[in-house]
């Protein structure tokens, strides 16, 4: 139906249509294609060079900034620690154009007022050479005062546990203690004469247990501590760093000790090389020299107390007759802290079966103190009360001797 309808010409007079009904129908669209094009063009469309996703994250990062592009590279430029914290920088390190992304600015010749914000973020850190690299001398440079504190921690920490374990004369005793117990089991065998043991062999105190199942070596070195060496009980107050000591690995300090090393070697490549920069670069390596006379004795130092503290690890190793091969350093921390941990819990374990049985027993003596006062109670009654059956004997007695003198 609708086909056929549609082939019909229509009987209808527009002109009238417009006249009588005006709001119903359409205006007609007298616009030409030219004049739309006219129309679009007075308003320039933005240029867009840099793929679009990347140019997006870009102006994301650039509005969390909130400065004018040419103040954000001089604050990068003169290493501005109050104006660009670490991840402001590590921001702006991750957004620099790539090669690819340069070449493509470069061979731009168009109106750069057209280009995008991130084409023109990427403009203006062209500018500067090498800007990258110099972004990163400065994320360095935030975080190098705190990583050579930390490290430094770090490493006279591990100093002072070596020093408070060797020195530890109560120490020295438990362990020649623990020696005595092992060859005195294993009297009468090769292994009853031992001069010294492995360090894991503390922590095998506590699986050997009594035949009564109530104790372990541990507990049972701990008691004979507590009634012949009382003092050595508490040898761990001798080891105030061992725990902070054993939390800290070595080989991480090594990473971290060479990251820096490296860091700074960078920088001072690159202070070399900003000499031919020219006046864009004045402020960056006037800054850059200030930091540099001051990070290299620093590091110099810290190496100094690195490999220092590495002899005194090996040689804390060497001092429990171990190899510091088979047995690093960490483990060494962490089986004297178990060790430690392990010895205390026994002695409070002891202490409170101590006093479990003290309560026992008072309360059995004073069980037994109540059974014999009610025993010399009811005895007492006995003797000031006499039964009915001795009343009636002595009656019976009496009895028998009237009748015995009437019968005489």
């Amino acid at each position: 139906m609708w086909e056929t309808v549609f082939c019909s010409v229509s009987e209808f007079d527009l002109s009238e249509l417009e006249s009588l009904f005006p709001a119903a129908v359409p205006k007609t669209d007298n616009t030409s294609k030219t004049d739309r094009r006219k129309s679009l063009g007075s308003k320039p469309e933005k240029v867009q060079l840099i793929e679009l996703r990347r140019a997006n994250n870009t102006e994301i990062m650039l509005t969390k900034v909130k400065m004018p592009l040419p103040d954000l590279v001089s604050a990068a430029l003169a290493l501005d620690q109050s104006t660009l914290d670490v991840d402001q920088v590590e921001n702006l390190i991750k957004f620099c154009p790539t090669k690819e992304e340069m070449e493509l600015l470069k061979n731009y010749t168009g109106d750069k007022q057209l280009l995008g914000k991130c084409e023109l973020f990427f403009l203006e850190l062209m500018k500067v050479p090498r800007m990258e690299s110099k972004l990163r001398v400065f994320s360095f440079k935030i975080q190098f005062g705190s990583q050579v504190a930390d490290l430094g921690k770090s490493l006279k920490t591990i100093d002072s546990s070596c020093n408070e374990i060797r020195s530890s004369l109560k120490l020295k005793e438990i362990m020649k203690k623990i020696l005595l117990l092992g060859n005195t089991l294993n009297q009468g065998t090769a292994r009853g004469a031992a001069v010294g043991f492995r360090l894991d062999s503390l922590l095998k105190l506590t699986d050997t247990r009594a035949t009564n199942n109530k104790m372990t070596l541990m507990h049972y070195l701990c008691k004979v501590l507590a009634a012949k060496s009382p003092q050595l009980l508490n040898f761990h107050v001798d080891l105030v760093s061992l725990e902070a000591t054993s939390k800290i690995q070595l080989k991480m300090l090594a990473e971290e000790m060479q990251a820096v090393s490296k860091g700074l070697e960078k920088v001072e490549h690159e202070f070399k090389a900003s000499e031919s920069d020219g006046p864009v670069s004045e402020i960056f390596r006037e800054k850059l020299k200030e930091f540099t006379d001051n990070a290299g004795a620093d590091v110099q130092s810290l190496s100094s107390l690195f490999s220092e503290v590495g002899k005194k690890a090996d040689q804390l190793i060497k001092y429990f007759g171990e190899d510091p091969v088979r047995c690093p350093f960490e483990q060494v921390m962490s089986t004297l802290l178990t060790f430690v941990t392990m010895f205390r819990k026994a002695h409070e374990e002891n202490i409170k079966q101590a006093e479990l049985e003290k309560k026992k027993a008072q309360k059995e003596a004073e069980a037994e103190k109540s059974k014999n006062a009610q025993l010399a109670s009811k005895n007492d009654s006995k003797a000031s009360n006499p039964s009915r059956q001795a009343k009636q004997t002595l009656e019976k007695t009496r009895s028998t001797s009237r009748r015995g003198k009437d019968g005489g």
